[in-house]
């Protein structure tokens, strides 16, 4: 584990925030009709707030209330974390981590029961090659499901992970939340590995490899779902050029 190391994972997940965020506009601008977007949006905001929910649980700070979905989205509202600085970084950032969780296994679930099939995606997007490993299992993931041997199952789990995907990002006031334990927990990490004792460097590694494992799932299905949102892509330049 090395500084650089530290900084593709923190890169990573910062254009999953990235990703996840334009995406959510995108289907917020195009979709017509606001109780469909909303109705896009329920499973994703229901599990974003349940990771909150988590997050406070693991950092022992005390729920006050949870709105799980609403015309605003969710919100959990909860008093200060018992673990001081990274407890708000734990809570705030929990679904940037926890959804890319769902979301797989909720792939292994479709393709195991309902007949989907999902090639391999690359466990780490570290090399030009594992890019294109990507773009090959992407359109695979499509033309088996839709085209080869169209399976209806499939359309379910594309709602399902548009919905997932689209409420990744953590909120403006999740940020705010979490801003300076980031720094912190940032500096700390940079230090650790500064220091090179071999058992807080090795405790890094696994949190790092464990985080870097999330954010890369993040990155994988943000994919996946921006290639299930070319069409409004599409129709959105058309609008923007006649």
């Amino acid at each position: 584990m090395d500084t650089i190391g530290v900084l593709i994972v923190l890169v990573t997940g910062t254009f999953v925030i990235a990703l996840s965020s334009s995406l959510d506009h995108l289907w917020a601008a195009t979709i017509p009709v606001r109780a469909l977007y909303l109705f896009i949006r329920l499973p994703g905001v229901v599990l974003h707030e349940c990771s909150h929910v988590i997050g406070c649980l693991l950092t022992g700070a005390r729920i006050r209330s949870i709105v799980f979905f609403s015309k605003e989205g969710g919100s959990v509202t909860y008093s200060r974390p018992m673990l001081p600085f990274i407890g708000d970084v734990i809570i705030s950032t929990a679904p940037l981590f926890l959804i890319p969780l769902a979301l797989s296994a909720f792939t292994w679930a479709f393709g195991t029961f309902l007949g989907c099939t999902f090639p391999v995606f690359p466990a780490t997007l570290a090399t030009p090659g594992a890019f294109l490993d990507l773009a090959d299992a992407l359109f695979s993931t499509f033309s088996e499901n839709l085209l080869t041997r169209f399976n209806s199952w499939f359309l379910l789990y594309l709602y399902l992970a548009i919905s997932l995907i689209l409420a990744v990002a953590p909120g403006t006031q999740d940020m705010k939340n979490a801003a300076a334990g980031m720094i912190l927990v940032t500096l700390a990490c940079v230090l650790i590995v500064w220091s090179g004792i071999p058992l807080a460097v090795s405790v890094l590694s696994g949190l790092v490899l464990l985080l870097g494992y999330g954010f890369t799932l993040g990155l994988v299905y943000g994919l996946v779902v921006l290639a299930a949102s070319l069409p409004l892509l599409f129709w959105c330049a058309c609008k923007h050029l006649s």
